[in-house]
């Protein structure tokens, strides 16, 4: 609990004492929700005002979504409610998606980061252990380590154990495996700067108080948040801090899913052709807006439900190529204008490589409702 009087309002703020960096265009608002007491609580002390916020209060209002996000999640938990009801899955089943999501999560995750293989030489690197002519080592170690990291991560979901720091560190480890043995599993030593990204991040003195501190919140919070919004939120917040000098985006979409995976979510993928909206999103997220990384982690999210609800008996929906569905009987919308509906998520569609897929049904049941 934090007792704020008006004229240390803002340099409190300003300080990042609620873990976040609050942008000023905040701050008559979160006024106006205290002294309404929608957030925190508000009393006289010594003809004072003061204001009494807990940390997990303004996190929330942070963390509050918008209309649209909120019917995304609530599609998603439908569609994992469907799921949960046809458990356990076949031994082929699990192998099959197994094998796509090991392949998809390596290939993307890594080629975010500049890796320059291809998804077929990903894949012959990562299951079949073939060198690729004309790539690097590093490129090499980068698929085989993340591989690994998924066992590992498949493992921690499988215990009954809260997610902890030292977990964390194991994964990075496995990430700079071969790479960088000096500071693979540890906390960087020195100053860093995060080229393209609007913050700099906290001096490593500080790293392991937030770290704790980012854990701490995350338990307080594992059985109170979505796992979807939980798991965008703390992916952001390990991406704020950077632990580590390399591999913190590997590590954060490590741990994002670690955090699906044991809510009985599968793994959401962000795609290298959201390079670039996936950046600006945590950039947004940076100045108090989660409404992009939401969207994007939600739709990450459904595009591997949609993969398990297609493995299901009498669950496969056709999911076409926009132009295919635009061309429907029935279907009143353009693509364009469909690409704009799937964009936003305001109807079940995903992505694969470029290309946006969604059902005609799916079309028609926002048409049922607008």
């Amino acid at each position: 609990m934090l007792r704020l009087n008006l004229s240390d309002f803002h340099r409190h703020l300003a300080n990042s004492v609620f873990y976040f960096r609050v942008p000023m265009m905040f701050y008559p608002y979160l006024l106006f929700l205290l002294m309404s007491k929608k957030l925190g609580k508000a009393c006289s002390i010594s003809d004072n005002l003061v204001f009494l916020i807990t940390d997990i209060d303004l996190r929330h209002f942070l963390m509050r979504l918008n209309d649209k996000n909120k019917n995304l999640l609530d599609r998603l938990i439908s569609k994992k409610a469907i799921i949960d009801n046809h458990r356990p899955f076949s031994n082929t089943v699990l192998q099959r998606l197994r094998e796509d999501w090991l392949l998809e999560w390596t290939y993307n995750s890594n080629a975010i980061e500049g890796n320059s293989l291809s998804i077929g030489e990903t894949k012959m690197v990562l299951l079949h252990g073939l060198a690729i002519g004309g790539k690097s080592i590093r490129e090499h170690f980068e698929a085989i380590n993340h591989g690994s990291a998924i066992e590992l991560l498949e493992d921690m979901v499988a215990q009954d154990a809260l997610f902890a720091v030292s977990d964390l560190l194991d994964l990075h480890s496995l990430i700079l495996r071969n790479i960088d043995l000096d500071y693979a599993g540890r906390f960087r030593t020195g100053r860093v700067r995060v080229l393209g990204a609007n913050f700099v991040p906290p001096p490593p003195y500080k790293i392991s108080f937030l770290m704790d501190e980012l854990f701490d919140q995350l338990h307080q919070d594992f059985n109170e948040l979505e796992a979807p919004v939980l798991a965008a939120w703390f992916h952001h917040r390990l991406v704020h801090i950077h632990p580590f000098f390399d591999g913190n985006g590997r590590t954060a979409r490590l741990a994002m899913n670690l955090i699906l995976m044991k809510k009985g979510f599968p793994p959401a993928i962000i795609l290298k052709n959201d390079r670039i909206k996936y950046f600006n999103a945590l950039n947004l997220a940076n100045k108090g807006n989660y409404d992009k990384l939401f969207l994007l982690v939600f739709q990450a999210t459904e595009r591997s439900l949609n993969m398990y609800l297609n493995s299901l008996p009498g669950h496969y929906d056709d999911y076409l190529p926009l132009s295919a569905i635009a061309e429907e009987k029935g279907v009143p919308y353009g693509a364009d204008y469909i690409s704009l509906l799937a964009r936003r998520g305001l109807i079940d569609a995903h992505k694969e490589g470029r290309n946006w897929l969604t059902t005609k049904k799916a079309v028609l049941d926002y048409i049922s409702k607008v």
